[in-house]
């Protein structure tokens, strides 16, 4: 079993700095750039190095059984402070989970030891016109094409990319960047989460060394990892939920508006809201990590707390907007980038497939309980 002051170690020390995260995404959302002090501050408080396993140095958070929570408590901390830092941090997250999942233990040892070097990982997957190609040559393996959608486009130095071979189903691919990469910051223009710096990133003629394939051909489709994944955005999004209903709450709070009964219902309906998706959350991230659970059990339920969350910070945004009025909507108001950030976090791929495909799996049999198996 873990030590819990050491894994809870890293979630106090971010919380200690949540008001200098939330002032930094503001300036990142005025300015752009990357959320450097954010980092820094993850640094500090060891969450970079938290996800990797013991063996490894790490605290096993969110890649071994027993660190699920502990991991669901991060994220959910760093969303309360920053979406956009909360939505880097995860993609580094997965990307270790990932390698940890399919990697030999020297791949893991030397993703490990990169990350103590300071390298920040991501998932980077989304083709545009020119997909990503893995090719054999004389010499080594190349890359050819582009990633879209790459958080932290320019910034990032290993992002772990889908890259198709000329037979077979993708590989996964660690790809060493530096700052020659070719790189563009922005695919036009976000509404919300600008500090995540969203763009493209070119992988023309980078080349590949056999150590930084990661896995077997088609793997990062596999089932339940594929889908079991999503919890941990679903809890950066529950911090970003918690963000707004502290807001909602202060800001009428302070007009003496909290005891309206017309407010006070709106308050009460967040909440309600917000611990819908914390429910849901805590039993995916359970589900998802606890490794006994049949592969359909663990994607269908990932997948139902999906929606539930974006349900929940829906309704929360709505509430948010009729409770502060046209004052919610002005750049000044905290609440306004808020729920900017939040409504573009919560536009995850194929919502309407999610939830079809997670029905039909329950409508015969029940969802598992984690905490009762346990």
């Amino acid at each position: 079993m873990p030590d819990a002051a050491a894994t809870i170690r890293p979630t106090e020390l971010v919380a200690a700095q949540l008001h200098a995260l939330d002032a930094e995404a503001g300036r990142l959302d005025r300015d752009g750039g990357f959320p450097e002090q954010g980092f820094e501050v993850l640094r500090q408080a060891d969450a970079l190095v938290a996800p990797l396993p013991r063996r490894h140095g790490g605290q096993g958070l969110g890649s071994e059984p027993d660190g699920a929570l502990g991991m669901l408590l991060l994220l959910r901390t760093i969303g309360r402070g920053n979406l956009s830092l909360g939505r880097l941090y995860e993609g580094h997250v997965n990307a270790l989970k990932l390698i940890v999942r399919y990697g030999t233990d020297t791949q893991v040892a030397a993703a490990a030891a990169d990350v103590r070097d300071g390298h920040v990982f991501g998932i980077w997957v989304t083709e545009g016109a020119d997909p990503v190609r893995l090719f054999e040559t004389a010499e080594g393996f190349r890359l050819s094409g582009e990633k879209l959608f790459a958080s932290g486009a320019c910034t990032l130095t290993r992002p772990l990319i889908t890259a198709q071979p000329d037979v077979g189903p993708p590989r996964l691919v660690v790809a060493k960047l530096g700052p020659d990469r070719n790189a563009s910051p922005t695919i036009g223009g976000l509404c919300g989460m600008r500090g995540a710096v969203t763009g493209r990133c070119s992988f023309e003629g980078l080349a590949v060394s056999p150590e930084q394939l990661i896995g077997a051909p088609g793997d990062y489709l596999r089932q339940p990892e594929f889908s079991a994944g999503a919890w941990r955005g679903i809890a950066v999004a529950l911090g970003g939920i918690d963000r707004l209903v502290d807001l909602l709450r202060a800001q009428l709070d302070g007009r003496g508006r909290a005891s309206n009964p017309h407010q006070a219902v709106r308050i009460g309906e967040a909440l309600i809201a917000r611990e819908t998706a914390a429910f849901w959350a805590r039993r995916a991230a359970l589900l998802a990590e606890g490794g006994a659970f049949e592969a359909g059990d663990v994607a269908g339920t990932v997948n139902l707390a999906r929606i539930a969350c974006e349900q929940a910070g829906l309704k929360v945004i709505e509430l948010v907007q009729r409770g502060l009025g046209l004052q919610g909507f002005l750049q000044t108001n905290a609440a306004e980038r808020a729920m900017r950030d939040l409504a573009t976090y919560l536009r995850q791929p194929a919502p309407d497939e999610t939830l079809v495909e997670a029905a039909i799996w329950f409508t015969s049999r029940d969802l598992p309980d984690p905490e009762i198996a346990a």
